[in-house]
Order: C-alpha cells, then sequence, then structure tokens
C-alpha cells in the first residue's frame, strides 16, 4: 500500500503562485509514476500533470502546459506541483495519484493510489 497526503493548497490571487507537494509513504516511493488531477465544482475530474517513475518524462493537459510544472525527489519520497500564472479556472481539488506500473497516463483509471485532496482557490 501506499498513502498519499497532499499540501500546500490555499488561496492565491490569479497571475501569482503556488507549489503543492504530496507525500508518499508506505511502500518503496518508486518505481511508480505519479500524477496530478483535479476537480472543479460541479465538474468532472480530469488530469493536470503526470511524470514517470524517474522523472525523465513529464505530460500536461493543455490548459495548463506552460504554466505548470511537475517534478519528483524520490529521495524525499515527495511530488511537487508548481503552478504559474494561475487563473480562476484552475480553482479545484487538486489530488496526487500513483501508479503501480511506472507508467505515467492521463487515465484516472491507472492509477491505483490516490490522495485525500487539498483546495486550491485562485481569486480574481
Amino acid at each position: 500500500q501506499v498513502q498519499l497526503v497532499e499540501s500546500g493548497g490555499g488561496w492565491v490571487q490569479a497571475g501569482n503562485s503556488l507549489r503543492l507537494s504530496c507525500a508518499a509513504s508506505g511502500r518503496t516511493f518508486s518505481p511508480y509514476a505519479m500524477g496530478w488531477f483535479r476537480q472543479a465544482p460541479g465538474k468532472e475530474r480530469i488530469f493536470v500533470a503526470a511524470i514517470t517513475w524517474r522523472g525523465g518524462a513529464t505530460y500536461y493537459s493543455n490548459s495548463v502546459k506552460g504554466r505548470f510544472t511537475i517534478s519528483r525527489d524520490n529521495a524525499k519520497n515527495t511530488l511537487y506541483l508548481q503552478k504559474n500564472n494561475t487563473t480562476p479556472e484552475d480553482t479545484a481539488v487538486y489530488y496526487c495519484v500513483a501508479t503501480t506500473t511506472g507508467v505515467a497516463t492521463m487515465n484516472q483509471d491507472d492509477y491505483d493510489y490516490w490522495g485525500q485532496g487539498t483546495q486550491v482557490t485562485v481569486s480574481s
């Protein structure tokens, strides 16, 4: 089992930056691929970003590409999401995910482990 705990959520003014963290515990952190999904009020949960277990490849949704950066520190068992140039459309609950396959995908059904989520609110 892998436990994921997100932190770093909160309120931010549009245009500013925020960094989310996800601490993993339990089984060995690697070789899990990991990622972030988000769910805005009244909307479906959607893919945000993913990273392979060695961090050699990253993937982003079109809505965040160029603004968000996903990274990981396997020595610290921590995943990050750096969010720059935020907009009110980024307001959502952000979920950290991990998959035992080691393959980063955009499909939420491929992820075995989910954090409890952290709320991010971007005001205009």
